[in-house]
């Protein structure tokens, strides 16, 4: 009897010892499945994530593929097809900076202003202080014909950050700022050490978080519309039988007022209000 205890105390302990080393331990007996409703639950739950990650998977070597296919035709010289491979990849909910940015450097090779200033305007969304994105965009600018709208210089510094980087820097100082407070209520004679820290912690974070309010309302409640046909005609209402109101060229940014139906009011930098039809243009959120 004593050598069975023995026994079994000395198997218990390897099996730990496996346990511990990362081995997988085989158990002495095998449990039957037993379909409850938790355990069918949780086996159709596992079934679900297992489908989910192997679809994203192939998703995401698909969207590579395209991608890699999308680059060869713009390597050679073809940037319609190519321009037109990367808007297919676009349009399955792939984003990446470097889409975006081919998308934009095929666009604009092909001629096509206006979807070259979408291209761009959405990658520097992602990637805002990218020097060589900047830089196309402004060419490209330089090129439309006409009336447009450009940012004003606290847009542009507001936005030098991106949404999540805003909220994450708010978040930081907001926490510094805490973590301050709780050290002076749990240590009071470290108090006056910490007054200066806590009070600038404090500053940052009410500008911080002032600016990512700026940022969300530029993001969310001003947006942009871009002219992507050759030549369009605002009008005084929605529909194609209202007085023309003026006229806006291929790449011209204009601020996006209202919509209704298939049209979006817009205004030009000269003030002047008038409706575009969504087929001539592509509306995008604020920077």
């Amino acid at each position: 009897m004593m050598a069975n205890l023995m026994a079994g105390g000395e198997q218990r302990r390897r099996a730990a010892a496996l346990q511990d080393a990362g081995a997988f331990v085989v158990a002495p007996f095998v449990r039957e499945a037993s379909w409850t409703a938790p355990a069918l639950w949780r086996f159709c739950l596992a079934l679900g994530l297992s489908l989910f990650v192997f679809t994203q998977t192939g998703f995401a070597a698909d969207a590579s593929a395209d991608f890699a296919a999308a680059n060869k035709l713009y390597a050679e010289g073809k940037f319609a097809e190519a321009a037109t491979a990367y808007e297919k990849i676009i349009a399955t909910g792939t984003q990446s900076p470097a889409l975006l940015f081919n998308a934009g450097n095929a666009e604009c090779k092909a001629g096509h202003l206006g979807q070259a200033i979408a291209a761009y305007r959405q990658a520097e969304l992602l990637a805002p202080r990218d020097a060589e994105l900047r830089a196309n965009l402004a060419f490209v600018r330089n090129q439309v014909q006409g009336a447009t709208l450009r940012e004003s210089r606290w847009q542009n510094w507001v936005g030098s950050l991106t949404l999540n980087e805003g909220a994450l820097l708010t978040a930081a100082f907001f926490w510094a700022m805490f973590a301050l407070l709780a050290a002076r209520q749990i240590r009071p004679a470290l108090a006056p050490k910490l007054q200066s820290a806590t009070r600038l912690a404090v500053v940052l974070t009410i500008l911080s978080g002032a600016v990512l309010a700026l940022q969300a309302a530029n993001h969310f409640d001003s947006s942009v519309a871009v002219v992507t046909s050759a030549e369009t005609t605002a009008r005084s209402g929605p529909f194609d039988e209202a007085q023309s109101v003026f006229s806006a060229r291929d790449g011209a940014e204009l601020k996006v007022l209202d919509r209704h139906d298939d049209w979006v009011q817009v205004a030009n930098n000269a003030g002047k209000i008038g409706w575009l039809s969504r087929k001539q243009v592509a509306v995008l959120p604020g920077a």
